[in-house]
């Protein structure tokens, strides 16, 4: 894994015929060689059709033109290479449109990752699969599980892989697979003896490829969705099978609200459309937010309401170490939304909280998650006094998008708030966050955790942006689990003594002191 994302389309297109898929594949070709767009990948199922590469016999084709027409098989003669190969609904057909120039100008490379891809996503079924040397596809033993045809312009390619799932078997014997005789296909459901959810298959396939390929999926430009208009094709929304979390046990959300309402509670699990809440709940933690639910600032990321809140509660520190006490917490979390209109940004209010625990349950280590307190140093100082075991503050995103995704902030301000925790009680450990999948670079990524650790910054958190609402921030990348697992490896080389990177985590993800 290298740490380079690469902009990529996804157009599932569910179920369409081959002629408009395949212009829209010879246009996409086209717009990619003028730089135009960024790499596509396509996603289809095709009805009966059979395809004949720049190789491929017509003598291959076992069955007349009237019994082609009656059974409404199509037949099209195509500029990849190979010789004749079958769609047909239940196998799952898949054409990345590439720019070989940043894959080294190698075709079998391509050729190799994507035999690769359906190897691996085989063997997430179960089923061991394998390459044969000098017959592109993937096989299972004896059998052809997946074909491989490709077509190259200008070093962008065309065409690409069909993968058998729940495949009706006997229509290959309408020709001659791949143009080698008596060669037998397979397809999952064969191989397992039961039908397999294509649904599944293909979130297997993308989740691979983005692996591969190092791949970030952009929301489809302007230029891609009038293709797909003048084509009369529809690509499905997507959602990444790997931000799918299990829905929590019944009452678990429930019982968590009715111990928080008792102490008139919120929590940024709630407010904050967290994906995790459920988890987290289940195990009996939160993350408790104090001085309200509402915020003065209106960050363009966050779900919590924004308007002019009500004055700090002066029973709420009390309430919460009560609640602590009763759910046996052995680390507590703590934030709050930002406060610009109180004179110290909340700072008090924070001290009055670790104070009220540190009474109630000795035991339980406090972490505070706390706004820029509007680059409040005495009131950074009241926090600090009272000596939480971990002080966390957000960076949300690099600093070449502040103004448009939270322009109330600043960048310099919030390294400051982290550099002078350490300054003030070198003992105490510091944290912040970022949200990726709204536009960064991956270099950008890495000059902040340049900075964080430039000033001393323990913990780190990496994770998916989503958009809360329609009147939030678009998502502009889908950040594979892979990438993840390369921005964590590139925090601990830089020093970082914990980091939690991967699409669902949160500032107080799996929080320990």
């Amino acid at each position: 894994m290298v740490g380079l994302f690469r902009p990529t389309y996804l157009l599932d297109l569910g179920k369409a015929d081959y002629q408009p898929v395949w212009q829209i594949q010879k246009n996409l070709q086209d717009l990619r060689i003028k730089g135009q767009v960024e790499d596509s990948f396509i996603l289809v199922e095709h009805p009966p059709t059979i395809t004949l590469g720049k190789a491929g016999s017509r003598e291959h084709i076992l069955v007349g033109e009237e019994w082609l027409a009656a059974h409404e098989f199509q037949v099209f003669r195509i500029e990849r290479g190979g010789d004749v190969t079958f769609h047909c609904p239940g196998q799952l057909v898949g054409y990345p449109i590439l720019d070989l120039k940043a894959y080294k100008k190698d075709i079998h490379l391509l050729v190799y990752k994507l035999e690769e891809m359906m190897i691996r996503t085989l063997s997430a079924f179960g089923i061991q699969a394998e390459r044969r040397p000098g017959f592109p596809g993937v096989w299972v033993g004896e059998k052809k599980i997946a074909s491989i045809g490709l077509g190259v312009n200008h070093w962008v390619t065309i065409h690409g892989f069909a993968l058998n799932i729940n495949t009706d078997l006997s229509q290959f014997k309408t020709i001659v697979p791949c143009g080698l005789p008596g060669v037998q296909m397979t397809s999952l459901a064969e191989e397992l003896n039961c039908p397999v959810s294509i649904y599944e298959v293909k979130n297997r396939v993308i989740e691979e490829m983005c692996t591969l390929f190092s791949w970030e999926i952009r929301p489809l430009s302007q230029d891609v969705e009038r293709l797909l208009v003048d084509g009369g094709l529809k690509a499905q929304v997507f959602r990444p099978s790997w931000l799918t979390v299990p829905a929590p046990s019944s009452g678990v959300i429930e019982e968590m609200e009715g111990i928080l309402a008792k102490g008139r509670l919120h929590t940024v699990c709630e407010g904050a459309c967290c994906p995790n809440a459920g988890e987290c709940f289940a195990l009996g933690t939160a993350s408790f937010m104090i001085l309200g639910d509402v915020c003065t600032r209106g960050c363009r990321f966050c779900a919590v309401s924004k308007g002019i809140p009500c004055p700090p509660d002066q029973a709420e520190a009390e309430a919460l170490a009560d609640t602590v006490k009763t759910l046996n917490l052995k680390h507590a979390v703590i934030t709050s939304v930002t406060r610009d209109d109180l004179p110290d940004g909340g700072a008090e209010e924070f001290a009055r909280v670790v104070r009220a625990l540190r009474l109630k349950t000795p035991l339980t280590s406090i972490e505070l998650l706390i706004p820029d307190l509007a680059g409040s140093e005495q009131g950074l100082e009241r926090i600090v006094a009272a000596k939480p075991e971990v002080i966390g503050h957000n960076i949300e995103t690099v600093p070449e998008l502040y103004p448009r995704v939270q322009p109330g902030a600043n960048y310099e301000r919030s390294l400051k708030v982290l550099a002078n925790v350490k300054r003030l009680d070198p003992g105490i450990k510091t944290k912040s966050g970022l949200m990726v999948g709204l536009g960064e670079k991956t270099q950008e990524v890495c000059r902040v955790m340049e900075d964080l650790r430039a000033i001393g910054c323990d913990y780190l958190t990496i994770g998916q942006y989503l958009q809360p609402t329609p009147k939030h921030l678009p998502v502009k990348g889908f950040i594979p689990p892979a990438m993840f697992a390369w921005y964590r490896e590139q925090a601990l080389k830089r020093g970082f003594k914990k980091a939690e990177c991967g699409p669902l985590v949160r500032s107080s993800y799996h929080a320990q002191p």
